[in-house]
């Protein structure tokens, strides 16, 4: 098979006293987001989408919440080590798509910092990556400013 596609999602709930994280870069902003890692739901959900399509599990199996090992870890580091485990296995990423769902911060301002990020940390080209962010128009947790999301999909190519 040559290509395998994946899919991510991810959320965690805003607290005080924490940094946000999104993408791979600190959004200034009174809250971040709760979690054992750094809690950046942009790399948890992509971490999913490449395993899902490399047939490798969750990222909870590879990086459990339950090892002293990853609290407070960058999660750029799990999406690093997720990738190497899919260039192991001879696959490369051919294309990303995020969706943040997020009612505040505004994220529009930092698309293109995650953007590189993300591509550096994937050894990709910029255009293979691909951000949108948009609100729940106050509907749920999310809408409410409790929490924010991700959805992440993945292309993978065999070299």
């Amino acid at each position: 098979m040559n290509f395998r596609t994946g899919i991510g999602f991810d959320v965690h709930r805003l607290v005080s006293g924490r940094k946000l994280f999104l993408g791979g870069i600190e959004i200034p902003y009174h809250l971040g987001l709760d979690g054992h890692s750094d809690a950046d739901v942009v790399m948890h959900a992509l971490c999913d989408a490449i395993l899902g399509a490399s047939g490798k599990g969750d990222i909870g199996e590879h990086f459990p919440n339950t090892d002293p090992r990853y609290k407070n870890i960058s999660s750029s580091l799990l999406l690093k080590r997720v990738n190497e485990l899919a260039n192991d296995d001879g696959y490369k990423v051919s294309n990303v798509d995020v969706m943040i769902l997020a009612e505040n911060p505004k994220l529009a301002e930092f698309k293109a910092k995650m953007k590189f990020h993300i591509a550096f940390e994937l050894a990709i080209d910029e255009t293979q990556v691909n951000i949108k962010a948009g609100t729940n128009e106050g509907l749920g947790f999310i809408g409410k400013g409790e929490a924010i999301a991700c959805y992440a999909t993945v292309l993978l190519k065999k070299d």
